[in-house]
């Protein structure tokens, strides 16, 4: 795809070298994180998003060329090319363009032009076209025949040719084209007798919205309900200046024949324009809507990944449970699993055996910390957990996708002789000590941070949110000797199958001393090599190098700077006072350029940084199910997915809250993440709760004080665990709220 390398650069705004380097890269097999990390001095140190948009534009151009030769070798086989054709098809700038001129020579069923056609009315319609002063009458009815039993019918028969004559002109489906663009409106209504069955949907029973303008959730919304047969929608701008365009074009007098055109002109739109385009702006909107959900669920799993991770403590994690009790585990530093057992704190007359259950395990285990599930009995369990006083701190740990872990095959493989119960407590602790390595053997769309992630192209989905995994694991990096083979199957280069071998090496000879032993894995070789080195870590290997994000390749270069200051490579790495006094450009080479010396420099202050922040312990307020909330409290929460409407909130409770994107700056937002960002904590005011509904409406911004109240220095008020009236003003807005509730 270099040969698009030109096409690319002018439509991202980069060097045409830039874009030759990412594909020529790309073409020899590099992965995006290896090109972003270590080959910036190749391409200009372009980041990831952009080599991404380089790679999705060469591929979307490549697509277009290749259909564009199909087209032009199919009018050609046809005996049709000519000179102004081609020169047509060379103008086109999209496919649409290409599909317009196509149109009239592709293959289709059999239409009502082609059986009129078929009939001998081409001349009658080409007479009713010119719209000469004629006794049309008398012309049509030389077409009455043992096929066309009237003057009406060789009349209906001519207009159908035009119809689609109209249909196929490229010029006019470009001008209704740009009209739709500009002014169409996406209408739906219930259909009739639907009305209780589609409640769900009562938001759009009679809703109209221009397409320019319309957000992606509402897009998916209507679709939903559309697709759920519940909905009749269209697509479509004023017909009035619709059907301008085309009587514009075709209209030249003032007859019998001009009456025909119209009638034709009306039928092409009705028949056969409108329902055409409406269907391309249908599919637009969605692929339109389906990319932006696609880049919210994206944005907040790499979030989600990057949590921020306990580390290496020893952890006793608890999945809650009323009925069937709580399950525990006891997990080492590692995460290996030391213990497990049962207890019940739901029940008042087994909390004593409770007590001596836990007492004992965190005595004999050495607990560190406790890491608690925060579905349902999370909070209970942790009020029972503190009331212990045991002094040690305690972590509600978000669990979505737990229990589909637990059922899963990589589960089954960890923990063959354990049920699932066991195997979703082991994956609380584990995420607490660190997400990242836990998330990664889950499904991502079972994590629970999408918006209408079940709506979107499925395939697409799922290709952005393996890139996203990727791209985080690579640049938190990899510990070689620890890592599951899940973690590992996202590391540059490596893959599954690697992965498998370098587990089985890894228990087999033992642990890795240095990066160069990954050369003696079966079937890994210099490629896979040059492509992973980097981003996997070695800790207490025999090369201090080894535990950083230095590739081997610049090895000889760090040898040199040591050398040059007369210190061993162990006495270089970490020497952050040393490092700041070297000149960087003394070692820039043709081998090593500018971008690579810096980020060396920059790697040795701080070889193998983890760039996630530890993680802190949170206090939920004084409640613990929704009949405790009331309208006016404000309470701390953390934000637990982001929407393009809103921001969902925990504030302690089985049930999220809903921020809606007008309540969460005093500024205007159009993206929730424009100002918040996953595992964020907040405060926020309880808006309106439907306990009945089990919905929860919260603002962020009532918590704050309004720039202009800051200027005038006026002092903040917040109303703590208290009801007040709600004023008036907030009425459409919770409207509004209920309505992003129900999609």
């Amino acid at each position: 795809m270099i040969e698009f390398a030109q096409q690319v650069a002018g439509a991202l705004n980069i060097r045409k070298q830039q874009a030759e380097a990412v594909l020529e890269l790309l073409a020899e097999g590099a992965t995006i994180p290896f090109i972003a990390r270590y080959r910036k001095d190749r391409t200009g140190a372009l980041d990831e998003v952009q080599i991404q948009q380089v790679q999705e534009h060469a591929k979307a151009m490549k697509e277009f060329s290749e259909r564009k030769a199909f087209i032009e070798k199919t009018i050609t086989e046809q005996g049709k090319m000519t000179d102004v054709l081609q020169a047509q098809i060379n103008k086109a700038l999209t496919v649409a363009e290409l599909e317009d001129i196509y149109l009239p020579y592709k293959p289709k069923r059999k239409t009502k032009a082609q059986v009129a056609r078929e009939n001998g009315l081409e001349p009658l319609a080409f007479l009713v076209m010119e719209q000469n002063d004629v006794d049309l009458i008398a012309e049509a009815g030389k077409y009455v025949n043992e096929k066309i039993s009237s003057t009406d019918e060789a009349l209906q028969g001519a207009r159908d040719i035009i119809a689609e004559t109209i249909n196929e002109d490229a010029q006019v489906r470009a001008k209704l084209r740009k009209l739709f663009e500009d002014t169409a409106t996406l209408q739906s209504k219930v259909l009739t007798g639907k009305e209780q069955e589609a409640i769900k949907y009562k938001d759009y029973f009679d809703f109209s919205e221009p397409i320019h303008k319309i957000p992606s959730h509402r897009t998916l919304a209507v679709l939903r309900g559309f697709l759920e047969g519940f909905l009749r929608i269209s697509i479509a701008p004023v017909e009035e200046e619709a059907l301008y365009i085309p009587e514009q074009l075709y209209i030249k007098g003032q007859n019998a024949c001009t009456d025909q055109l119209r009638k034709a002109i009306k039928d092409a739109y009705r028949r056969l324009l409108q329902p055409s385009l409406e269907t391309e702006f249908r599919t637009a909107l969605k692929q339109q809507a389906d990319e932006e959900a696609i880049n919210v669920f994206a944005e907040n799993l790499r979030q989600l990944l990057l949590s921020s991770p306990l580390g290496s403590k020893r952890v006793l994690a608890i999945d809650p449970g009323y009925r069937t009790g709580c399950k525990v585990v006891c997990l080492d530093e590692k995460g290996e699993l030391l213990h497990n057992d049962l207890f019940y704190v739901h029940e008042g007359n087994k909390q004593y055996e409770a007590e001596h259950i836990i007492r004992g395990l965190v005595d004999k285990y050495q607990v560190q910390v406790f890491a608690i599930g925060d579905g349902t009995g999370g909070r209970e369990t942790e009020q029972f957990i503190k009331k212990l006083q045991l002094n040690l701190p305690v972590f509600l740990v978000n669990e979505d996708g737990a229990s589909v872990y637990s059922a899963s095959e990589t589960a089954r493989e960890e923990f063959p002789s354990h049920d699932v119960t066991v195997r979703g407590a082991v994956s609380i602790g584990r995420r607490l000590m660190d997400p990242l390595a836990e998330l990664v053997k889950i499904d991502p769309k079972a994590i629970g941070v999408g918006q209408y992630q079940h709506d979107v192209n499925q395939f697409r989905l799922k290709e952005r949110l393996d890139q996203t995994v990727v791209s985080c694991v690579n640049q938190v990096g990899v510990n070689l000797n620890t890592a599951s083979k899940h973690l590992l199957s996202y590391v540059s280069g490596i893959g599954n199958s690697l992965a498998e071998n370098i587990i089985r090496y890894r228990s087999e000879v033992g642990r890795f001393s240095e990066r160069k032993q990954l050369l003696k894995v079966p079937r890994l070789g210099d490629k896979a090599f040059e492509q992973a080195a980097g981003f996997l870590r070695i800790n207490e290997g025999s090369n201090p190098l080894d535990k950083s994000a230095v590739h081997p390749e610049a090895y000889e270069l760090v040898q040199a700077i040591a050398a040059d200051h007369n210190v061993q490579l162990e006495e270089l790495v970490g020497n952050e006072q040393l490092i700041k006094s070297i000149d960087h450009k003394k070692y820039v080479t043709g081998k090593f350029g500018e971008h690579t010396v810096k980020d060396v420099l920059n790697e040795l202050r701080k070889p193998g940084l983890d760039p996630r922040s530890e993680a802190q312990q949170f206090e939920f307020a004084a409640i613990y199910s929704i009949d405790d909330v009331k309208t006016g409290m404000v309470v701390p929460g953390i934000v637990t997915n982001l929407t393009r409407f809103g921001a969902f909130v925990d504030i302690g409770v089985k049930q999220d809250g809903l921020v809606h994107v007008s309540e969460i700056a005093h500024k205007y937002i159009t993206d929730p993440g424009e100002v918040l960002k996953l595992n964020q904590k907040v405060e926020v005011k309880v808006l309106e709760v439907d306990a009945a509904r089990k919905r929860i409406a919260l603002s962020i911004k009532q918590t704050q004080e309004s720039p202009a109240r800051r200027e005038a220095g006026g002092k903040r008020q917040v109303p703590v665990n208290r009801s007040e009236k709600q004023p008036a003003s907030m009425d459409d807005a919770l409207a509004a709220l209920k309505s992003r509730f129900k999609s």
